[in-house]
Parts: structure tokens; sequence; C-alpha cells
């Protein structure tokens, strides 16, 4: 009697041991399913601090700034990419740059270094013409980095550049490019296909490797533009890591102009989806980034997602009129307006995940495009905690 108590205590003893296990496992985000999809669930982000590099700030003799894109490196730096197009500021470039917080900040950022991408034939793009718009960068699973361009608009064929993904290692020498959709090609910016600077903001690498990329705002053939009466979509497309083709696409509805911009603004309110993180295989953090000319930006963190019951557009010529199909899912996660919590947000272009805290929560960082403007802007990165559910 005896032998059987102690055995059942010795049983009861290892199954709280596992329950333990397990609980801590999943608050860790540890579970078999979550590990096979890199699934994180967020419920709620907490400001940490901010920092910010003034415009006009000079490294190795050239301006820094227009970080459109940014993604954490291997080594805990950063890799972040200039939207300078060439015919600019200078070469086309990107940086490692070091960002460093404590849980309640201060945030620090150091440029460790620049580098020039690179053309096929292995020139540097050319610093006095046009000819890419860089505006998303990310590590690829092979230690390269895949980046895109908006390519450049114009009625002369001669400095028609049409937008891209493409592949290259962390010296900026080209590997190859992906196989994209010829509806996002420029063709006449009136009638069908890509509205000039509209293009690739976002992108992002799954889990699984699957690299998702994104317009910015709608595709000529799928709508009008965001207004402040009404939203529009975007075509968010997967491509194959291996073949460089796209695979599938969906659509991702970007909400209304929350803010107008005043009578008299030197330009229109926009909206538009400026990048996204994946927190799993489809699964995504989306940046909604609203600019009123004269008041500031409203910026919106998203979660979204694809589903079983998201419709694949990817054979459908339009979005517009009477197309019918499922989006991706939509939730707010986090609403900054103008001011958030004492802090100007500025013109936020990119997202990616940063350190992980003493507590184990992780966290985001987010970086502001300051278009090299100077007196009114500049190059800002925010850092937040990840509050898990």
């Amino acid at each position: 009697m005896g032998f059987a108590l102690n055995s059942f205590w010795r049983r009861l003893a290892a199954a709280s041991t596992l329950i333990a296990l397990t609980v801590t496992l999943t608050a860790c985000g540890g579970s078999d399913d979550e590990n096979k999809t890199g699934e994180f669930r967020v419920a709620s982000l907490s400001l940490i601090g901010t920092a910010s590099i003034p415009t006009g700030t000079l490294f190795e003799g050239v301006e820094f700034g227009g970080i459109s894109g940014l993604d954490q490196a291997t080594d805990g730096s950063y890799w972040a990419i200039s939207d300078d197009r060439g015919g600019e500021r200078g070469t086309p470039r990107f940086y490692n740059l070091s960002i460093d917080y404590a849980a309640t900040g201060p945030v620090t950022v150091k440029v460790n270094r620049q580098t020039y991408m690179q053309r096929e034939d292995g020139a540097s793009f050319p610093a006095t013409a046009r000819t890419v718009d860089p505006e998303a960068i990310r590590l690829a699973p092979n230690g390269n980095l895949y980046w895109s361009s908006e390519g450049n608009w114009s009625t002369t064929a001669a400095t028609l550049f049409q937008p891209f993904v493409r592949e290259m290692t962390t010296a900026g020498k080209f590997v190859r490019e992906f196989k994209m959709p010829t509806i996002y090609n420029y063709v006449d910016n009136t009638t069908t296909g890509a509205r000039s600077n509209k293009l690739f903001e976002a992108l992002t690498v799954a889990h699984d490797g699957t690299v998702f990329v994104a317009n910015e705002d709608a595709l000529i053939q799928d709508g009008p533009l965001t207004t402040v009466q009404a939203g529009s979509v975007v075509r968010v497309t997967a491509l194959d890591s291996v073949t460089g083709a796209a695979k599938a696409q969906y659509a991702y509805q970007l909400p209304k102009i929350p803010v107008d911009a005043p009578a008299g603004a030197p330009f229109g309110p926009d909206n538009g989806l400026s990048d996204f993180l994946a927190i799993g295989n489809k699964k995504f953090i989306a940046i909604e980034r609203a600019f009123a000319s004269g008041i500031g930006n409203t910026i919106r963190l998203v979660l979204t997602e694809i589903t079983d019951g998201t419709t694949n557009v990817i054979n459908m010529a339009s979005l517009a009129g009477a197309a019918t199909y499922t989006p991706m899912t939509r939730k707010l996660l986090l609403e900054m307006p103008i001011t958030y919590e004492g802090l100007k947000l500025d013109n936020i272009e990119a997202i990616t995940w940063g350190k992980t805290l003493p507590n184990g929560h992780r966290t985001i960082v987010l970086a502001a495009d300051n278009n090299f403007t100077a007196n009114t802007q500049a190059n800002q990165f925010i850092a937040f905690e990840v509050i898990p559910d």
C-alpha cells in the first residue's frame, strides 16, 4: 500500500512538472505548432523610447537619411535602407546600424557603415540619375539581403525603370531578381498598371522562407487611391524563395484617411501600407501610415492574417467594381495619432523585431523616412515592448 501511494505521488509530481513545463513553453510562444509556423502572439505594445538622428547628419561625407526599411541582422545589429534614388544626395545605399535600449529606455542609434547596392554588372547605381527607389530591406534565410525598389516612372523610355524585388549580398553584390507579376509594372500611370511612387514599400519574410511584398496604395485597375471619404485595396504577393516566382496574391484593405489636410495645402492627404512584419507564416503586423500636409502623420499598427477563407486574387485582373473576394483580416493593434505619448510622429516606413528584454518579452523597432527634409523632419527610431497574449 505504501509503495502504491509513493508511486501515486511520484506520478502526480511528474505530471505537475510536465504541466508547469507546458505552461512555460506556451507562455514563451514555444508550442510545437508555433515553432513550426514561427507564430508569435501579440496582445499589445508598450512604448520604450525613441531616438532621432537630425536631418543633415553626414556619414562618410554623405547625408544620412531616407530610412525606409529596417531589419535585424543575426549579430543583433540592423540593416537599414535609404530611399535616396540617385540624383538627390548620393549613390543609392544601405546601412548597418546599432540600436540599443533598456526596458525603459533610453534608445541610442549608431551608424556603423554604409554600402552601395550594385547592379547586375557589378557597378553601383548612378549617383547622378534616378534609376531605383529603394524602399524595403529584409534578411534572407541564407544570410543575404532582399530589397525592393519602386522603380522610376517616366514618360521617356530611357528614364523609365520598373519596380523590383532583388537579392544581394551584405556587400551589395547583385544575386538575383524575383519574377514579379507584370500587373505591378508601369504602363502609362493613368489607365492601368502601377501608380508612380505607390509600389513596393512593404516587404517581409515568413518563418517558412516565403517572401511577401505589397504595393503602398492601389494599382490603377484596382480602383482609386485612398481618400478622406473612402479606403482602397492593395495586393500582397507571396514569392517562392527558391524559384523566385509568385505563388499567391491576396487583397489588403486600407481604410480611409483619418485626418484631412487644410485648405490650400501644397498637396492632399494620403494613406498607405508602408511596411509589414511577419509574426507567423501568414500573420503580420502592418504599418498604415497616413499623412496630412501641415498637420502630420497618423500611424496605425494592424494585426492582419491570410486565413483559409482569404481569396487568392493572383488571377484577378481587377479588384475594383463588381470584383468579389475575401481580403486579409484586419484588427487594430495600436493607433498613434499625430502626437502619441508626447511624441510627435514622423513618416514611419519600417518595422523590425528588436532585442529581447530581460523579462523575456520581445520588442519591435519602427523607423521613419525623413525625406531629407531639414527643420521639419528627422530620422526617428521608436522601440516598443511586445506584450504577448
